[in-house]
């Protein structure tokens, strides 16, 4: 099995101007566009925190695309890769 197709977990923290510019709603798009399941929400400190599973060319197809579209907004980020839980059944944006 080539390791892009591998099943993968990302864990991401982005701070920055990330709450209030769509960013949960584009991330959400994104990640059913590219079959990805988990979830996304604001945190009460202004950072917006991230959790996807899939494969893992689709993964780093979505951090691309989240950074082009708010590269402008994103100060800083924290990613840790992980391996796959398959607990998800999709993607949804989380409200707590």
């Amino acid at each position: 099995m080539l390791k892009e197709s591998a099943e993968k977990r990302v864990h991401i923290y982005y701070n920055g101007r990330v709450q209030g510019v769509g960013f949960r709603f584009a991330a959400e798009r994104i990640a059913l566009d590219l079959a990805l399941t988990g979830w996304v929400k604001n945190l009460s400190d202004g950072r917006v925190e991230l959790l996807a599973e899939g494969k893992e060319g689709a993964l780093k197809k979505m951090l691309l695309q989240i950074e082009n579209e708010f590269s402008g907004y994103i100060s800083r980020k924290e990613i840790n890769w992980m391996p796959s839980t398959g607990e998800f059944a999709s993607f949804e944006i989380r409200f707590f």
